[in-house]
């Protein structure tokens, strides 16, 4: 892996790792619109 991609998925860890946790979540429970758009809204933060 080189220095650049490194960089880049360090300055996007935390949205990343948001992302899969909601997808995690919605296959656990069972999708939820109301949920998953508040978690997305919350990348944007």
């Amino acid at each position: 892996m080189d220095k650049n991609m490194k960089k880049l998925i360090i300055k996007y860890k935390k949205p990343i790792v948001i992302t899969i946790g909601i997808t995690i979540l919605n296959v656990i429970f069972g999708f939820d619109a109301r949920f998953t758009i508040i978690n997305l809204l919350w990348l944007l933060v």
